[in-house]
């Protein structure tokens, strides 16, 4: 019998005492990165560059100056109008959804500084059911757009949605062009606005205002589009070219101006409003 053995893997007291979360495995490379690591990089993996989906608190400290937002419209809460009810109820899709993110709706808006410039921005919190957009988001956009024209203050938004909320119906889809209404208002003013389409931004987002920008710039590989690739293909009965829906293709076609990797993002931003206020 050999007088040493080789250990393989890690006996059940070791693995119990490492902390949970403590690794993050990268969805492009595979890699594991400390956790601590990957929120310190912006959630951009050190090893690819790939960009990993970043909680609102984490974007919003990274994007404004320091203690500058102060939240506006914050009393405003979604209700259930139609009653609706699919395999759950949607009050109840509500209520479980305020407990597990804090936060009262899909969206939030505010007063902020981006480098000192005073703007009002909004961004979304795609935790809270997929970041899709209900009457309260939409008029929550609508008055952060509003703000915007009677400050004349820019206005920057950062979307990532799934589109419009089913569960309230024609209402949501209303919000489409009451959005895009106050955006043609903001831009007769010239009052810039700059919007950020983050992955995944799609539906009645994509087909309104976060693609009504006086520039539009996004993150590498983001899914931008109305409808899914798979509803298109079965639609028209033909094979979609590669990365189509991503943020490269929609560049190369025109749809947006600029890819921007996140840690230059708020750089640019600032750049883009010198130049255009």
């Amino acid at each position: 019998m050999a007088w040493w053995q080789r250990q393989t893997r890690l006996d059940a007291d070791a693995k119990k005492s490492l902390p949970e979360g403590l690794w993050h495995k990268c969805d492009e490379c595979d890699a594991a990165v400390l956790t601590e690591e990957l929120i310190a990089n912006l959630r951009v993996c050190p090893k690819c560059g790939h960009h990993g989906h970043m909680p609102t608190p984490e974007r919003l400290r990274a994007m404004l100056d320091a203690d500058s937002f102060v939240e506006e419209d914050e009393h405003l809460l979604p209700e259930d109008p139609l009653e609706f009810e699919d395999s759950k109820k949607y009050r109840d899709r509500l209520r479980s959804s305020r407990r597990a993110t804090g936060s009262p709706d899909a969206f939030l808006a505010g007063s902020a500084a981006m480098d000192g410039r005073a703007v009002q921005v909004g961004f979304f919190v795609f935790e809270f059911m997929g970041g899709s957009m209900g009457s309260v988001v939409g008029e929550k956009v609508a008055r952060l757009v509003r703000r915007a024209r009677a400050r004349r203050q820019p206005a920057v938004v950062f979307s990532a949605s799934g589109g419009a909320r089913m569960q309230e119906g024609i209402l949501s889809l209303m919000q489409m062009a009451k959005t895009s209404a106050e955006l043609s208002a903001l831009r007769a003013a010239r009052v810039p606005y700059v919007s950020v389409p983050l992955h995944p931004t799609t539906g009645g987002v994509a087909a309104s205002f976060a693609m009504l920008g006086d520039v539009i710039l996004t993150e590498p590989k983001a899914l931008i589009g109305f409808a899914g690739a798979r509803v298109i293909e079965q639609t028209i009965r033909a094979k979609l070219p590669d990365g189509f829906q991503r943020s490269e293709f929609l560049l190369e076609h025109g749809m947006i101006d600029q890819i921007v990797p996140r840690h230059e993002l708020k750089a640019r931003i600032v750049q883009i409003l010198s130049l255009l206020s």
